[in-house]
């Protein structure tokens, strides 16, 4: 029901091919020297922000959907703002979306951006995660491009590049679970038509993943 209900609001969507605002785009600098400056993390950082809004911006070109470019851009690049200190709020129970979502205008709110367009910036973080639904163009695209990037072989990379080389949270099994979950869950949160017609090679490359890797390591218990 949740997936028909988000395709319907894709039936919706302008069609005509993704373009950027007009205007001054000076802020856009401002936007990605901040992200490449504070969010390094293997698998949340700056290069998965950079991904995220490539995809997405594939993905609404191939179902001919119109984004606002200056919307995507922001959302994409600080969309897990909160995931870094000092934003980050999870141990007091604050999801990063949630918070990213509201502390994202003290970074926009100074840069140029247009301040018009700053509820739909928030609103495309606030819902970017897989298991969240996204309304409105541009958070129904980084929404898809968020969720695809924990498949294949870079979610393979993102989840592997998080295991403690000291043997400590997580380790190499607790990463294979997590891949696992990943293969699970992920892939019913993908609303676009576009996103769901990658999710096969996807979502195959990370089932090879783990074949392989089961019967090199006995069934992981040599992992």
């Amino acid at each position: 029901m949740r997936r028909l209900a988000c395709l319907s609001l894709l039936s919706t969507l302008a069609i005509c091919p993704v373009t950027a605002a007009a205007g001054d785009t000076g802020w856009r600098d401002t936007v990605r020297q901040f992200a490449a400056e504070h969010f390094r993390h293997p698998a949340w950082g700056y290069s998965h922000s950079v991904r995220d809004y490539e995809l997405a911006k594939k993905l609404a070109a191939a179902d001919r959907v119109a984004l606002d470019d200056d919307v995507l851009f922001a959302a994409a690049y600080l969309h897990d703002m909160a995931a870094f200190a000092p934003w980050d709020r999870e141990k007091e129970g604050i999801d990063h979306a949630d918070e990213g979502a509201r502390v994202v205008e003290t970074v926009l709110g100074s840069s140029g951006f247009p301040p018009a367009k700053l509820d739909a910036v928030r609103a495309a973080i606030r819902t970017h995660m897989f298991n969240r639904k996204p309304v409105g163009p541009e958070a129904v695209y980084l929404h898809d491009a968020d969720a695809l990037d924990w498949l294949g072989a870079i979610g393979v990379a993102r989840v592997m590049a998080l295991v403690d080389p000291n043997g400590g949270d997580p380790d190499g099994p607790k990463a294979v679970r997590m891949l696992e979950a990943n293969l699970a869950r992920v892939p019913d949160g993908v609303v676009s038509p576009a996103g769901r017609k990658m999710l096969p090679a996807l979502r195959q490359e990370l089932q090879d993943f783990l074949a392989h890797l089961r019967r090199e390591t006995d069934a992981y218990r040599t992992l």
